[in-house]
């Protein structure tokens, strides 16, 4: 992908909800937003463990059977080689409720589509249209 990095994302959804973290005022990348579970796709990890992996460090949960959801390429953070962000609907897991288990968010929610397509604050623009499309 020539300079740009690729993200696993966590949709995980229940009862006609979505989980989201606002991210911590410290992270570079939209502080203080709300947004989806995820992170970045280390060298030799596929997606769907890098899924795993970012699951168990920020929620404490592991994902059971997550399935491919789409792609957003982030032109607002880097025009000119984006990131990818691969996302992947997670309607079930282990370990329990979902909980913050690392600095990265601030705090963890369940929102119905309405609620966060309403957020002023919703990490980025493309969400909406992504969340329409795994809540409807």
């Amino acid at each position: 992908m020539s300079g740009s990095s690729t993200y696993a994302c966590a949709l995980i959804l229940r009862d006609s909800r979505v989980l989201l973290g606002r991210r911590a005022t410290f992270r570079r990348a939209y502080p203080g937003c709300w947004d989806v579970i995820g992170g970045r796709v280390e060298p030799g990890e596929t997606p769907k463990q890098a899924l795993i992996r970012e699951l168990a460090e920020e929620v404490a949960i592991k994902p059971v059977n997550p399935t491919y959801a789409g792609r957003i390429e982030d032109r607002q953070i880097n025009p000119d080689a984006p990131p990818s962000y691969l996302f992947f609907r997670v309607r079930n897991w282990s370990g329990g409720e979902p909980r913050m288990n690392n600095h990265e968010h601030s705090d963890l929610e369940w929102f119905t589509l309405q609620q966060a397509q309403d957020l002023a604050n919703l990490a980025h623009p493309e969400y909406r249209a992504l969340l329409a499309s795994v809540l409807t």
